[in-house]
């Protein structure tokens, strides 16, 4: 699995001119293709009457899928620069529709892959990225005297708390980096005098 990997921030669309034909970018997150596919849908509904409507989508922290479409222009000048820009600027789980209403001015096999792979540069630019790092789930389980200080413990040294449980004990969820796990247990049972307990789970990714 890759240590990290950068998407969008927010789903959005940011609009530039070129020679006077629109380009409106809109991205979003896409957890799976299907979910790109149906941005993609939906794009295209909202700007049915458009000259064209090109995409392009990376899918997997490891850019396991990669896919794009000219929607009609000349072969190679509108999704593969779309994909070359999410790809050069490392992009994951994100797709890219790029809307054109032609305006008038052809311009151009060279004129084309600039403005579209411009037009989703300037779109990243603007809406912003994020980054998110690989993490191991754990959890830890305290008696209900301790469970209070040490989600407090959790979060002042920038743990991240994702479930807490209160049962017969508490069971308070978190995500920890591979390499913070000895030092983790260790200060968890310097903390509570040795009486928690930790297990490890699977592995996800949170924002860094």
């Amino acid at each position: 699995m890759q240590d990290e990997y950068r998407t969008v921030a927010r789903a959005g669309v940011h609009e530039t001119e070129v020679n006077r034909s629109r380009f409106l970018c809109a991205l979003a997150p896409a957890a799976t293709e299907q979910e790109a596919q149906d941005f993609i849908a939906s794009v295209r509904k909202e700007h049915a009457d458009a000259t064209h409507n090109c995409w392009a989508y990376v899918i997997g922290a490891d850019a396991s899928v990669q896919k794009a479409s000219d929607d009609g222009e000349p072969g190679g000048t509108a999704g593969v620069p779309m994909l070359q820009m999410l790809l050069r600027r490392e992009m994951r789980y994100v797709v890219a529709v790029v809307t054109r209403y032609y305006g008038g001015v052809k311009l151009g096999a060279g004129g084309l892959i600039r403005a579209y792979g411009g037009a989703v540069g300037e779109a990243l630019d603007a809406l912003g990225t994020l980054t998110r790092r690989r993490f191991r789930l754990a959890t830890v389980t305290v008696d209900h005297q301790r469970a209070g200080k040490v989600q407090n413990d959790l979060r002042a040294t920038g743990r991240e708390v994702r479930d807490v449980r209160y049962g017969a004990a508490v069971t308070i969820e978190i995500g920890l980096p591979d390499a913070d796990v000895d030092a983790f247990r260790a200060w968890l049972a310097d903390a509570t005098a040795g009486t928690a307990g930790l297990e490890l789970g699977g592995e996800a990714y949170g924002d860094a």
